[in-house]
């Protein structure tokens, strides 16, 4: 084999070779920092991670927050009004987050099945529902809960 064309096999391979491992390294951190979307009850039912971070969304259940004496963690339940999730919350709560309100919380679930929430996201307005709690409060009456129903029954 001629030298030069030795030479450029050789760049070549190289270069391919550069290519599939920058390729592999952004698929990697693409996997890692990828993150789905659960409704509560998905995760009731086990289709949830159990290592890997998510998000879930859903409606604060009414009376269901509940203040640590630390001051800053609070307990509250999700609900897409099938199924509810405990979640738990260590720091300042949205100004917006009550009872009744659509959120959307990030974070994982612990053993006991509480699910540990990194950040927690209200609502910006009375017309906004993130489109994840929409869906799962859509199927939810699809699967013939009635909605209606359940809220103002709480």
């Amino acid at each position: 084999m001629n030298p030069i064309r030795k030479k450029r096999l050789t760049l070549i391979g190289l270069m391919v070779a550069g290519i599939g491992i920058a390729t592999w390294l952004a698929l990697n951190a693409f996997d890692e920092n990828l993150m789905f979307f659960f409704s509560p009850s998905e995760v009731v039912e086990g289709k949830a991670p159990s290592a890997h971070p998510f998000r879930i969304g859903g409606l604060v259940t009414k009376d269901s927050v509940k203040r640590k004496t630390d001051g800053l963690t609070t307990s509250f339940s999700v609900t897409d009004m099938a199924k509810s999730v405990t979640v738990e919350y260590t720091g300042i709560l949205p100004d917006l987050f009550r009872e009744g309100q659509g959120i959307v919380a990030m974070g994982q679930l612990n053993p006991e099945g509480i699910f540990v929430a990194s950040e927690v996201l209200a609502k910006h307005d009375e017309n906004y529902m993130p489109p994840e709690v929409a869906a799962s409060l859509k199927t939810a009456h699809e699967e013939g809960v009635d909605t209606l129903q359940k809220v103002s029954a709480q």
